[in-house]
């Protein structure tokens, strides 16, 4: 189950890596990671290798080994408050209950990053554990994908362009 999960957060960065040819075959820092160039501008794509509970590590060692600005940090998760299908794009924020975000807000020391929410919805039926790591449903798998790519157009977009611009590009209602 861990395994499915891990796809399921790290789909967008490989939707990203496969339009710019970035090869995400480096391993450094408990995460996957590749680097190249999208819209002229250097970028870092890192999948986290560690639980979800633990995604911070990875974070705070890229920033602090690359020097990284926060202001150039994107964090891309999925997110039960949204509904399926939904991307909400926010400049900071607390954590809302996600353990990820919470690890990376508490290494990083600031709530101050961008970030992207993939949303996931939830299911009051079914355990949050086995929701998150389960398949999703077959009729949400169209809403999921649209998300996906949403999320990926956000991401090149906020390489190129100020971050208030994109979210309201990507930030509606419905």
């Amino acid at each position: 189950k861990r395994k499915m999960q891990e796809n399921k957060r790290k789909l967008v960065i490989n939707k990203i890596a496969k339009m710019y040819d970035i090869e995400l075959s480096r391993v450094n820092f408990n995460a996957i990671f590749g680097s190249g160039i999208i819209e002229g501008k250097k970028v870092i794509l890192i999948k986290p290798q560690t639980f979800m509970n633990s995604s911070g590590e990875a974070v705070k060692k890229y920033v602090d080994f690359y020097k990284i600005p926060l202001d150039n940090v994107l964090v891309i998760y999925d997110d039960m408050d949204t509904n399926v299908g939904g991307i909400r794009l926010r400049l900071s924020g607390s954590a809302g209950g996600h353990n990820g975000m919470k690890s990376i807000i508490k290494l990083l020391g600031t709530e101050n990053f961008k970030r992207i929410r993939v949303g996931v919805g939830k299911d009051p039926n079914i355990d949050i554990i086995n929701y998150v790591l389960g398949k999703p449903k077959k009729e949400d798998l169209p809403k999921i994908e649209e998300a996906l790519t949403k999320a990926m157009k956000a991401s090149i977009d906020f390489v190129s362009l100020p971050f208030d611009k994109v979210m309201s590009m990507y930030n509606t209602k419905g």
